[in-house]
């Protein structure tokens, strides 16, 4: 694939994350004050405990959203795919947004889900632009072993 789509689709994707990190963490942060100002249990689970579980939650999930953002910006400014580290969290990144959308369809709705698939498609094609990291394809072949037997040289003439 081009630049003229790797680096705006990885750019994007990062901007995006971002904006998906900071809506987490704010969601998260006000289900945790509800639960706290509830003082409800579930299960003879103590509320505090449950509050403070789902700000934790949210500041980890927005920790992971801006770390595969940082990945994908830094991918797209430097026009290089992102080592095996950062392939593996991003691809993460993917599958818990394939999961979160299946999920939001029936809990939150369409425009919910219509965004998780939105970051999916991002983060897959910012994944897929870049692809495994490899040697300059045309100067692999030229060096690289031919396929097939070797061709039979004729044998050059006996001097006289």
């Amino acid at each position: 694939m081009s630049v003229v789509v790797r680096r705006p689709a990885a750019v994007l994707a990062a901007l995006a994350l971002v904006v998906e990190a900071v809506g987490i963490v704010i969601v998260h942060v006000v289900l945790g004050t509800v639960v706290k100002n509830q003082d409800m249990s579930l299960a003879g689970t103590d509320p505090g405990m449950m509050s403070k579980g789902t700000w934790v939650l949210g500041g980890v999930c927005g920790l992971f959203l801006l770390l595969c953002a940082v990945l994908l910006l830094l991918a797209g400014v430097r026009d290089r795919a992102p080592g095996r580290p950062a392939r593996i969290a991003l691809i993460g990144c993917a599958v818990l947004h394939g999961v979160l959308g299946a999920l939001t369809v029936g809990l939150v709705g369409w425009a919910a889900f219509a965004w998780m698939m939105l970051m999916l498609g991002l983060i897959v094609l910012a994944l897929v632009a870049y692809g495994p990291r490899t040697a300059d394809p045309a100067a692999g072949a030229a060096a690289g072993p031919k396929a097939g037997p070797e061709p039979e040289q004729p044998a050059a003439p006996a001097p006289a």
